[in-house]
């Protein structure tokens, strides 16, 4: 644990060693033309193996050149190749017992399979209630059910999530705040590991933290790491609510007692009679080679210790023409603007003198996809987890102006939020809990690649409630939030002259001020006792003595 005083007193440490710092050291501004340049036209959509991409990184390192940065790769590389296979499927034929569903409306396809056409033909549907198997909750959905050749049908995020105070569920798993059992990704990986050949999730806007355009925004496209670690599903993807209602009354049940029954640790998998669910969807696929950009600087004294900065340069891409023709899907806010961020912070780090630690400043591919740039560093690191001090990530800033506060996603997790804190108070703000822990957001990101491997994380991520703006409070943020999720994901996530990037480089300037703190001490930043992560810390302490 690292005690409150110490933390304090360590943050002025920049200062006292006569860092030569500006006085304005996040330039709202520069954040602005930045994020204007890599949400521009020109860069497509910055999707991973597309000319978007490579304008991308040509771009990322020359700002870490100029900004006199130092490779961060191996063997003197500013990047670590991710092999990845893309995938798009074509127009074809779904159907669920008999009746069709359309793609895009009332369901949404895709596959990671690297096949020609994705087929199957009356594969039985099995609902397996949410999901989950978590012997150390003592909860098991499955209960030994045989799901090979089948398509599993799950409700997005966790049993107790609906759960009324009183349920023997409620607080099982975090009441609204979601658990990795609640996220899609454990959901298909799941499905796959007991032998699915599909695995379909019944969409709620609630649940999902998320409406059906941002489900659909992919528009059939997909992407994997060339060689996954685990068995994949020919076809995964959502059901629409609606669509899935239909489906289950077809089958001669009520989705809606269903969801109830599903709330217990008695709940049964249920078959879901009728014909069956069929497809035949051409798929086109290619392979590419993706970059994650690694720049560094090297530390003086403490050099194989490491402090990292992260952010994800990927977007969209193009998809489908929206109202107004636009196809390109430039990603400003997602995350141009915590790239830029990134960015800032590399050059303010550049100017001040070196740090006993080594600081690196991480820039992912293939965060949209499912974190495969971060994942395939965390599988096969340059800098080990063990002596990586800390990961520092940012993934969408608030564009409204100043705020009181700063938004905390995963409270509870590790000291890092200490720090968050008293770096906060020395900004004349608070530190709120997000509002929204049912988006699961802590395990969204990319910093979750890393902290799954036992590194302390901290995430700044403006979705997860409403900022208390100063000029018109947590209601002015409140609309704020509303109008950015309905671009999330979509053309109309663009860069815009009428931004007030304050707010963004106030929170900019935490995660800067918490890593020179960091860079410059011999801290070790702890989980938290009831933390899942502590227990994989705790396995390389030697490391660190």
């Amino acid at each position: 644990m690292i005690r409150p005083a110490a933390i304090a007193s360590l943050l002025s440490l920049p200062l006292l060693l006569g860092a030569a710092v500006p006085a304005d050291l996040i330039s709202p501004e520069r954040l602005s033309a930045d994020v204007k340049v890599l949400a521009s036209n020109d860069f497509g959509g910055r999707a991973p193996g597309t000319p978007g991409e490579t304008k991308t990184i040509d771009w990322l390192i020359a700002q870490f050149k100029a900004a006199g940065l130092q490779p961060g790769g191996r063997a003197g590389s500013w990047t670590q190749d991710v092999p990845l296979i893309r995938t798009q499927l074509g127009t074809g034929t779904v159907s669920a017992n008999g009746a069709a569903l359309v793609q895009g409306r009332d369901v949404y396809l895709s596959t990671v399979r690297p096949v020609a056409r994705a087929q199957m033909a009356a594969a039985p549907m099995v609902f397996v209630g949410y999901g989950v198997s978590a012997p150390e909750r003592g909860w098991d959905d499955f209960k030994g059910v045989d799901l090979k050749g089948k398509v599993a049908v799950f409700l997005v995020n966790d049993p107790d999530f609906d759960a009324a105070a009183g349920e023997p569920v409620a607080g099982k798993f975090g009441n609204r705040r979601m658990t990795y059992y609640g996220r899609w990704t454990y959901k298909f990986e799941e499905a796959a590991r007991r032998g699915a050949i599909a695995a379909l999730i019944v969409h709620d806007t609630p649940g999902a933290g998320y409406g059906w355009n941002t489900v659909t925004a992919p528009a059939g496209e997909n992407y994997d790491v060339a060689k996954p670690p685990a068995p994949r599903v020919m076809l995964q993807g959502w059901l629409e609510g609606a669509a899935a209602t239909r489906m289950f009354a077809a089958a001669g049940l009520d989705l809606a007692q269903q969801r109830i029954a599903a709330r217990r640790a008695d709940f049964r998998p249920v078959p879901l009679a009728g014909a069956g669910f069929a497809a035949d969807l051409p798929v086109t696929f290619t392979r590419a080679t993706s970059r994650n950009v690694l720049a560094k600087l090297p530390g003086t004294t403490r050099a194989d210790e490491v402090v990292m900065y992260g952010a994800h340069w990927d977007a969209y891409g193009e998809g489908a023409p929206d109202a107004q023709g636009r196809r390109i899907r430039p990603g400003a806010n997602d995350d141009a603007l915590g790239t830029a961020g990134v960015l800032a912070i590399a050059r303010v780090a550049a100017k001040a003198p070196r740090t006993p630690r080594t600081q690196v400043f991480a820039l992912w591919t293939g965060e949209e996809r499912g974190l495969l740039g971060s994942e395939t560093y965390a599988a096969d690191p340059v800098y080990p987890a063990a002596k990586t001090v800390a990961n520092l990530t940012l993934d969408i800033l608030q564009t409204a102006g100043p705020a009181r506060d700063v938004m905390l996603v995963g409270d509870g997790q590790n000291a890092l939020e200490d720090m968050l804190a008293t770096a906060a108070t020395a900004q004349g703000r608070t530190v709120t809990p997000e509002a929204l822990p049912e988006r699961g957001l802590f395990y969204r990101a990319d910093h979750f690649s890393v902290a799954r491997r036992g590194v302390p994380t901290l995430l700044l991520m403006a979705i997860s409630g409403a900022p208390d703006l100063v000029t018109g409070g947590r209601t002015a943020g409140q609309a704020w939030l509303d109008g950015y999720m309905r671009c999330y994901h979509q053309t109309c996530d663009a860069w815009s002259a009428d931004w007030d990037l304050r707010g963004a480089a106030a929170d900019v300037d935490l995660l800067r001020s918490i890593g020179a703190t960091l860079a410059n001490s011999t801290m070790w930043p702890e989980w938290r006792d009831t933390s899942e992560f502590k227990a994989i810390r705790a396995k390389t302490a030697s490391a660190r003595r």
